[in-house]
């Protein structure tokens, strides 16, 4: 039974940084969720299944392995055996991705998938159910969180470092809508579990966010 630790929060709170980060001074394996859906994509685009036939995608999402392991510290993702890495970022991808994640079989597929894998190997995982859904039984859970108009300011950065044009106020209100959909949404909605330890990120640095993090890991151990 590996080890692991289950990061959830809203949007531009930074649980991808920092899952990354912890996931590299632990020697974990960081699992991109959002990867995994990208490959599931792949595996359906490849057998020709219309992104909007629901029936045919729950079907043959059953027929999908899909994994993660690290190799020459590179993050590897298997779709039945192959390294499909250089196959998942295109637009066709990321499109069939978008459509088939909301089917309840390939969620019900992945998750299974998820749980398979933290039970082989120690896994930091993020997202917005890990906690309370995903991982239930995880060694460490965490509820990331900042402040919305600081997530604003953060993504405005962000895009402005990659030369898009944005409107902090606009990200803000799209940030707050989108916690909405997320705390109310019927499947796995976000919240805080129980046993999860809230850390808000506001006024923390990167550095600051993860040594607080290393320490609840290290009293885990104790």
């Amino acid at each position: 039974m590996g080890f692991s630790i289950a990061i959830d929060g809203p949007a531009g709170a930074g649980k991808s940084t920092m899952a990354k980060v912890v996931a590299k001074k632990l020697n974990f394996i960081y699992v991109d969720t959002g990867a995994m859906y990208r490959a599931m994509a792949l595996f359906l685009l490849r057998n020709k299944i219309d992104a909007q036939d629901a029936e045919k995608i729950s079907i043959k999402c059953q027929e999908a392995d899909i994994t993660i392991k690290y190799e020459n510290e590179e993050q590897v993702i298997y779709l039945n055996n192959e390294n499909v890495n250089g196959l998942i970022r295109t637009e066709e991808v990321g499109n069939m991705a978008s459509a088939s994640s909301v089917n309840k079989e390939v969620r019900l597929k992945l998750v299974d998938l998820q749980r398979k894998l933290a039970q082989t190997a120690d896994v930091v995982m993020d997202g917005r159910d890990i906690g309370t859904h995903v991982l239930p039984q995880a060694n460490l859970k965490i509820y990331l969180t900042a402040d919305a108009g600081i997530r604003a300011q953060r993504r405005y950065h962000e895009l402005k470092i990659k030369g898009i044009d944005s409107n902090v106020e606009q990200i803000k209100k799209d940030i707050l809508e989108r916690d909405e959909r997320d705390m109310t949404r019927e499947i796995s909605p976000l919240r805080q579990a129980e046993d999860a330890f809230l850390i808000d990120t506001s006024y923390m640095t990167i550095e600051e966010a993860v040594d607080a993090i290393m320490k609840l890991y290290k009293s885990t151990l104790i």
